[in-house]
């Protein structure tokens, strides 16, 4: 057992809370007030379950509860083989406008860098056409993008875009700008609108996010305008563990 563990535990034993509680719910207290006081630093491994049991004198199905709830509720994230990990705070961002990733990464003083994953030319087919509201076989562009977050993948885009409106779409490099920051560039947005859902990923999503099958996804489908015209629709996949959505609603004093 490292130092570091061996101190981990240490301070994890006395942190134990001196309440009438379940002694799962002490653990996971415990533990939270390591990571609340910046005792367990943002993606750094805990103790194994093995070793907390031997530390707290408690049982392993105690502790596996403690550790399972705290993985649900994303303070810390589990991968299979590897360990537990105390999780990052949740990036996020805001429900009611629309920003390029590659800002809202920023503003929170994180790289971003991406991965073109598909960019091509095309005929718009009876869905397509419909999202954009234009005749099927009208001319669009396909991309695929997969966002980071200091080299985490944050955000698998998928987007089709009306190629009237942005004709040299397909003749950019999307690793070096957004799409966003290119159609707001040709085409200024007016008008948008989004639909939230969790879904659960598919077997290609699993592997570009680096999550277990089993793990939600949060699901935004983004049609933007401009002036009468929809520019592009686009599907934003994003880890559930690693996201989250901030709306800001006014009072209505009226």
């Amino acid at each position: 057992m490292s130092e570091i563990t061996m101190t981990m535990l240490e301070g994890l034993f006395d942190g134990l809370p001196d309440e009438p509680l379940p002694i799962y719910a002490k653990v996971k207290l415990a533990i939270n007030q390591k990571i609340q006081n910046g005792d367990w630093q943002e993606n750094q491994r805990v103790p194994s379950e093995l070793d907390m049991v031997k530390a707290l004198k408690v049982s392993r199905m105690t502790v596996n509860r403690a550790l399972r709830e705290l993985t649900a509720e994303g303070v810390l994230v589990r991968q299979q083989g590897v360990g537990t990990f105390v999780a990052e705070k949740k990036s996020h961002s805001a429900l009611f406008e629309v920003h390029s990733i590659a800002e809202e990464i920023a503003s929170r003083g994180h790289h971003h860098c991406a991965e073109q994953l598909l960019l091509e030319a095309g005929r718009a087919g009876v869905e397509e056409a419909m999202m954009l509201g234009v005749r099927t076989g009208h001319p669009i562009f396909r991309s695929t993008i997969l966002h980071f977050e200091n080299d985490l993948p944050i955000q698998l885009e998928e987007r089709i875009v009306n190629g009237d409106l942005a004709p040299d779409y397909a003749k950019q490099d999307f690793t070096h700008k957004t799409a966003y920051e290119y159609l707001t560039s040709v085409a200024p947005l007016s008008e948008g609108e989004h639909l939230v859902e969790a879904v659960l990923p598919t077997e290609f999503e699993c592997q570009k996010l680096a999550i277990d099958p089993s793990q939600p996804c949060l699901q935004i489908k983004r049609r933007t305008w401009s002036g009468e015209h929809i520019v592009t629709a686009a599907r934003l996949l994003h880890p559930g563990m690693r996201f989250q959505l901030f709306g800001h609603f006014g009072r209505n004093l009226g």
